[in-house]
């Protein structure tokens, strides 16, 4: 991610070569590297991998610091202040709540927290729910307010539509175990489904950042995780609970849907997905180890190249997700106000049948299901929209592209009307390297090879920029350790 004054910021997944990785209160902390226009080397650090504003973690750490016993030692104890209880207290506090009579149930709307009675005197000035039911209980996503921070842990949830087209898809794919990766409206569907006579039983673990669910599900139906650092906040007891719960016993199969924050980075959720996919084979007999572990992750589809990167086994569907609370990601809507949101999976697509009551139709050609206006391109030999609308194929790009797209012969490629091309501005160019053609992220220069001066590929350019922009960084790193 960029950011003003010819920064930018790229998180590092790489090996820590057995390093202790420093951590937070929201577990190990990621290591990034802050590069400068034009330098194809910068310095590393260490920030929190949940939190993009240090207002709501201020942890930072470069990585060549070094930090006394007696800070590292202070860190721990704040760390440790900042937990939330125990998940056995809460689930006692469940348990001395649920005996207690219906009109003594309360839920304290403002701390977000089920209420004994010797506890309503401390919230007598609070905004407090009455009589609350077992069914309350058992829609707890409806009872808990969503987080807001889009910069940390914003909760979207799912519409009653998307829900029950993920529980009938996963229930039709025949799996009896669903690792709920950040979506709780989700497991508490299941959960609920449970309940019928008819249905047969499907268990559910949630994995999720959101301590609050600790309160309404025992330890072996929540673990509170960090899917961006695949940290457990129990220990070695919730890695034991989410791994028996990743053993397939009896045949029962598993699969992990997981909605995470639209703002996280894709590297260190892939990092972590793929960890939990690791565990699952590592798990298995030896003859299926060569499997993948079949996932849906949900996440809007303009991040379709970037998820490919990391899951070269993944495809996008037609399907779009919509939500309760978000104003704009609403299913039905033309134009650019659908909701862009899309699942990404590693099972079959001609598998996943999408609903036709919705406007899903299925492409003999791609032999998938894909949107009503997504219309097969016999020149591209698939169904091209990603965006719901009917694309158009440009001979010359030998493409499809948007439809409010034009061709510019001056950039050679479809791009807005209104779009800056090369004869009204300067030509795109790479953030590390300056040259033409190419972005950042497809910088042939690797990180092993960043350490040529771009002076020497450019040599009229001005050394004073150069020297602003290290002043600059100097600046900015002394102002970090002042505050």
């Amino acid at each position: 991610m960029s950011d003003e004054e010819g920064f930018a910021v790229e998180v590092v997944v790489d090996k820590q070569d057995g390093r202790k990785v420093p951590s937070c209160p929201h577990g190990p902390a990621l290591l990034f590297e802050r590069l400068c226009r034009g330098r194809r080397s910068g310095r590393r650090f260490f920030a929190c991998s949940a939190c993009r504003d240090r207002k709501d973690c201020s942890f930072f750490q470069w990585e060549d610091e070094q930090v006394s016993e007696a800070r590292l030692l202070a860190r721990e104890r704040e760390n440790e202040t900042k937990q939330p209880r125990p998940h056995a207290e809460w689930r006692l506090r469940l348990g001395r709540f649920v005996s207690l009579p219906l009109d003594q149930r309360r839920f304290c709307k403002d701390c977000q927290l089920l209420l004994l009675p010797n506890e309503w005197g401390d919230h007598s000035g609070h905004t407090v729910l009455h009589e609350v039911t077992a069914a309350r209980l058992r829609r707890p996503s409806l009872l808990l307010r969503p987080l807001e921070n889009k910069k940390s842990n914003a909760q979207y949830l799912f519409a009653e539509r998307s829900c029950r087209f993920l529980l009938e898809l996963v229930r039709r794919l025949g799996f009896q175990k669903v690792l709920c990766v950040g979506t709780p409206r989700l497991h508490e569907a299941i959960k609920l489904r449970n309940m019928e006579e008819s249905a047969e039983p499907m268990r559910s673990l949630l994995l999720d950042i959101d301590f609050r669910y600790a309160q309404f599900y025992a330890q072996d139906e929540f673990c509170h995780y960090n899917m961006f650092n695949h940290h457990f906040f129990g220990g070695e007891a919730a890695k034991g609970l989410f791994e028996a719960f990743l053993h397939e016993e009896d045949g029962a199969k598993v699969v992990m849907v997981t909605d995470p924050p639209f703002g996280g980075l894709v590297k260190p959720l892939a990092h972590s997905f793929t960890q939990i996919s690791e565990t699952w084979r590592a798990l298995r007999t030896s003859e299926n180890t060569s499997h993948e572990m079949p996932m849906f992750w949900i996440f809007p589809y303009f991040f379709e190249s970037r998820i490919l990167e990391c899951f070269s086994t993944f495809s996008m569907l037609d399907y779009q997700v919509d939500y309760d609370n978000h104003p704009l990601y609403k299913h039905g809507k033309t134009g650019r106000k659908q909701s862009p949101v899309r699942l990404f999976t590693n099972l079959c697509p001609c598998d996943i049948v999408l609903p036709e009551e919705e406007g899903y139709r299925w492409c003999s050609v791609c032999e998938r299901y894909v949107s009503s206006g997504n219309k097969h391109c016999s020149a591209c030999n698939a169904c091209t929209s990603k965006d719901g609308r009917q694309w158009r194929h440009c001979s010359l790009c030998n493409k499809c592209v948007k439809p409010t797209w034009l061709h510019c012969p001056t950039c050679g490629r479809c791009a807005l009307p209104e779009h800056l091309c090369a004869s009204r501005g300067a030509p795109e160019q790479c953030f590390l390297c300056g040259s033409p053609g190419h972005k950042r992220r497809a910088c042939p220069h690797s990180a092993q090879q960043r350490v040529s001066c771009r002076r020497s590929r450019h040599p009229g350019r001005n050394p004073s920029t150069r020297r602003a922009c290290r002043t600059a960084a100097a600046s900015r790193a002394k102002k970090r350790e002042v505050t």
